[in-house]
């Protein structure tokens, strides 16, 4: 099977403060997608969308001007994409691990749709300046990326939500809208988003973590 992997890139990062796009913040000398691309396991394409009119480095990827929203942008790079397998990967999640990488694609050869996950370690409320209903966090998983799919089953999940003007914030919700069931498998929690200023210092320390036991 040939395997895409698909890099929505185009967001601003505005949480960030950095008045650069989230993919061009730099760590330790490397924008955060050019350390997505150096951990990735090897892929037969890899496509990534950008801000239009952005220039990023990114050897051996090609480049397309995203969307106005991620979905728009994961729709962009799907019908431009010609694996049978695609692997959606945030480049906010720069510290890819491979072993889950592997865990997504198994499932996703086997079921066409499988996302990684991990259990929520806190305390979840309901509510902002009070207070609330407690939910039941041993219910509720956090979701990572990359997520997997069969691409044409993805394609058509989008196609379908265009269509009637539905929006998700990952592509397992619009893969499960078609009734398809997505299966979940283990994640790791240094797969985390970088979001806030204190995600970068976050990510640099995981680094130099590996680098020294590397050493």
């Amino acid at each position: 099977m040939k395997i895409s992997l698909l890099i929505p890139a185009a967001g601003q990062g505005v949480r960030l403060g950095l008045g650069v796009p989230k993919a061009l913040a730099r760590v330790r000398g490397k924008t955060l997608l050019e350390w997505v691309l150096a951990r990735f396991p090897s892929v037969d394409e890899v496509l990534v969308a950008l801000p239009p009119g952005t220039r990023a480095p990114g050897a051996g990827a090609r480049f397309l001007a995203g969307g106005r929203t991620r979905q728009e942008s994961v729709h962009r790079l799907l019908r431009e994409a010609s694996g049978d397998i695609v692997l959606v990967h945030d480049a906010a999640r720069p510290f890819v691990v491979r072993e889950v990488v592997e865990r997504v694609l198994r499932a996703a050869q086997e079921s066409g749709a499988a996302v990684p996950a991990i259990p929520v370690p806190d305390t979840l409320v309901e509510g902002e300046n009070r207070y609330g209903r407690v939910l039941d966090r041993a219910r509720l998983r956090l979701v990572q990326t990359p997520q997997g799919f069969f691409r044409e089953l993805l394609l058509k999940a989008h196609d379908a939500a265009r269509a009637e003007g539905r929006s998700a914030t990952d592509d397992a919700q619009l893969v499960r809208a078609l009734g398809h069931p997505v299966t979940l498998v283990a994640g790791d929690r240094r797969m985390f988003k970088v979001t806030y200023p204190e995600d970068l210092a976050l990510l640099a320390a995981l680094l130099q973590t590996e680098t020294d036991q590397g050493a």
